[in-house]
Parts: C-alpha cells; structure tokens; sequence
C-alpha cells in the first residue's frame, strides 16, 4: 500500500481537526442544556434577581410589562439560558483551549490552566461590576431626567437585551489584560508597542463604550475608563511575561 501524499494527509488532518473541534463544540453546548435543565424551575426566580436593579429605582406602582403574547415564558427562559452559559463557561472555555493546545508548546500548555481560570473570573467580574455598580446609577440616572407625568413600564424583553448587551460588553472588556497578555507573549506585539499605542487605546475604548452603551455619558464613562485601566494593568503584567521560545527547528535553520 502506497504512502498518502501531501494533499491526502494535508486533507486528513483538516478533517480530524473539523471532527475535534465539532467534538469540543458538541460537549460544550451538552453542558450548558444538563444545566439549563437544572436551573429551569427557577427560572422565574432568576429573572426576579436579574430585574432588581431596575426595579429599585421605579418610582412607586411602577412595573415591568410584557408586549409580547410569549414573552413571559421566553425571557425568563433566556434569562436562564444565559445564567446556565455562565455556569459552564469554565467547561466551555477549557473545551476551546484542549482544542487550540495541540499546536503549542509544552510551557504553553502548562498556561491552560490559569488562563481559562483568569479568563472566566475576570468574565464575571465584569458582569458583576455591571450589575451592581453601573446598573444601579445608569438608570437612576436616567429616571431622574423623565417627565413627572410619565409613569415608565419597561419591557421585560427590551430590558433583556440590554443587560445582555451590557453584561457582554462589560464582560469582555474584563478580558483586556489577559488579550494583552497572550499578544506579547506569542510575540505579536511587545509592550513598547503596545504603550505607544495608548492615546489610540484611549479613543477607541470611548468610541467603544458610545457603540454599545445607553446614549447617556455616564454608562460610556463607566465603561471606558475601565477599559483603560484594565488595558494598563494588561501593559502591567505582560512585562513579567516573556515571548514564547522559538521551535528548536528554526533555530536549525539558521547559517
């Protein structure tokens, strides 16, 4: 039997790699369904939990409505839906390291670990300075501008997609240090780069924060300034990170 050639074992690793990752994928959303499962009967409960900011800062008689016919099933559902992803996000984001892993190196799998742990702290982290920091004074903050003679009655749908807009904007500006961690550290950029390019960080996190914040100052400065902040704590602890090692293969190569 003759040998594959390049083209078929190019073509065979391209498919095992289509296998894993519909693996990895698979596993990952069996994780989320076994714990949506679980959470369900206390589906009403979370949402509950999930609206307080809001309704603290109704005025009195004030409620939430429902415009649409399903919506009183489907956005608790999503409500938790979105609280089982965060429950096994730890599962999930270490299925998507297991498989990016193969292709490094030894001292870079030993990073696993503390970076699926960082990330997924520093994920919650953001959503929790949302909830209980930004939430509570963006919306007093805008009640406190409403006519006296209107009475509000958000919509539980409507105010689903904003804190989910919300939670992921906060939660993925949280990530900032660990992307500039793993740009220095497989030698994309280094750190001098990365600070020149500050006052270019600095526009971009407020051009950010006016996209995907509430048209009011106060949400995009909450959002921007911790994205500065947490991009020089980035700049921080990259500098005690070196580049990854060169293959032993290149090293070979050179006269």
């Amino acid at each position: 039997m003759s040998d594959p050639t390049p083209e078929t074992a190019a073509q065979e690793t391209f498919l095992s790699h289509l296998f894993e990752l519909r693996t990895r994928l698979l596993r990952s959303i069996v994780a989320v369904v076994v714990v949506l499962v679980c959470l369900f009967p206390f589906a009403k409960d979370i949402y509950a939990l999930l609206a307080q900011p809001l309704l603290r800062t109704l005025p009195a008689g004030a409620t939430m409505i429902a415009t649409d016919v399903t919506g009183t099933f489907l956005v608790p559902l999503k409500v938790t839906l979105m609280a089982a992803f965060l429950i096994a996000l730890p599962y999930v984001l270490w299925q998507a390291w297991a498989f990016v892993a193969p292709g490094l190196y030894e001292n870079e799998k030993r990073l696993a670990l503390p970076l699926v742990v960082a990330s997924t702290v520093l994920f919650l982290l953001g959503m929790a300075f949302c909830y209980y920091f930004v939430f509570g004074r963006v919306f007093a903050f805008i009640h406190e501008f409403a006519p006296k003679s209107i009475t509000p009655a958000p919509d539980i749908d409507a105010y689903f997609s904003f804190v989910l807009t919300m939670f992921l904007a906060f939660g993925i500006t949280f990530e900032i240090p660990i992307v500039v961690i793993v740009l220095v550290r497989m030698g994309i950029v280094t750190v001098d780069k990365l600070k020149d390019a500050r006052p270019y960080v600095i526009v971009g996190a407020f051009v950010v924060a006016a996209v995907v914040t509430p048209p009011d100052v106060l949400s995009q400065f909450m959002l921007a300034v911790p994205m500065c902040i947490l991009y020089e704590a980035g700049l921080f602890f990259a500098r005690f990170v070196g580049v990854r090692p060169k293959p032993e293969s290149e090293y070979k190569t050179q006269p």
